[in-house]
């Protein structure tokens, strides 16, 4: 038998070959393989990966590897910075990178160094989520952007990069579900819209807070009229039960928004 390779057998009595690597006294599993010489190979780039310091995470990008991309992150951060973890995060001066893939580079404030190495980040339409207690989340929930919230409009990133997670590179810019800032002579406003068979703008607003007070009013008088929607709630923190309800009196309605409830009960 190879060495670093031994043998496997599945629930069916199929046989397979696992690699595993020992460095600095920790026992590192390399994977499954189909051949023994597959497993073999991928004890030998590991072996390479952890003894070659000229092997960089660049010229990792281009490597033919039959160990895994990910495994390959994993122990190029344990050699360079003996920290161990199960997912392929590598860790720079002050944040830390999560790689999906050699062109998907994602990256953190250390902050979320202590989840993201015991949550595995997966990918799927687009979408980043990971599992937690058998639910999946997307990852930008740990920033307060909501389900359906959309980049460039709900939220940016300050430098452009779309992979970069610091808590710096994202602004949110809409706290609130049904609720859009936008400027009229400079100046910022908040247009409240809520989608019932195409959208209907509620009203402008002069806090992002009364937008999303009207957004709860214009989904309160739409369950009145008879629609049978879930429709999402607004909460508000920094306003009290009273100011929340002196406001969502006051506050008004379009009156095309309210002509089509009309039309609904008649």
């Amino acid at each position: 038998m190879l060495q670093g390779v031994y043998i496997a057998k599945q629930k069916d009595g199929t046989i397979y070959y696992r690699s595993s690597i020992t460095y600095r006294s920790k026992h590192i599993s390399l994977g499954s393989f189909s051949s023994e010489e597959d497993a073999g190979t991928a004890y030998l780039d590991a072996l390479a990966l952890l003894n070659d310091l000229s092997v960089t995470l660049t010229a990792l990008q281009d490597a033919a590897l039959t160990l895994s991309y990910e495994k390959a992150v994993i122990l190029l951060n344990f050699r360079d910075n003996r920290l161990y973890f199960k997912n392929p995060i590598y860790l720079r001066s002050g944040y830390f990178s999560y790689f999906l893939s050699p062109g998907e580079e994602l990256k953190f404030d250390i902050d979320d160094l202590f989840y993201y190495s015991s949550h595995k980040i997966q990918k799927r339409q687009g979408h980043l989520f990971v599992s937690d207690y058998g639910m999946q989340y997307s990852i930008l929930a740990r920033y307060g952007i909501r389900p359906y919230a959309v980049s460039g409009r709900d939220y940016i990133f300050a430098n452009g990069d779309p992979l970069d997670f610091r808590y710096s590179n994202i602004i949110i810019r809409n706290h609130f579900h049904g609720v859009r800032q936008i400027e009229r002579n400079g100046i910022p406003k908040y247009q409240t819209v809520i989608h019932i068979n195409g959208n209907y703008i509620i009203g402008t607003y002069s806090t992002e807070e009364k937008a999303a007070i009207a957004y709860n009013k214009a989904a309160d008088l739409a369950k009145t009229a008879g629609i049978a929607k879930n429709f999402p709630e607004n909460y508000i923190d920094s306003y009290s039960p009273k100011e929340y309800a002196e406001v969502y009196t006051k506050l008004k309605v379009s009156r095309r928004y309210l002509n089509y409830l009309e039309t609904l009960s008649s």
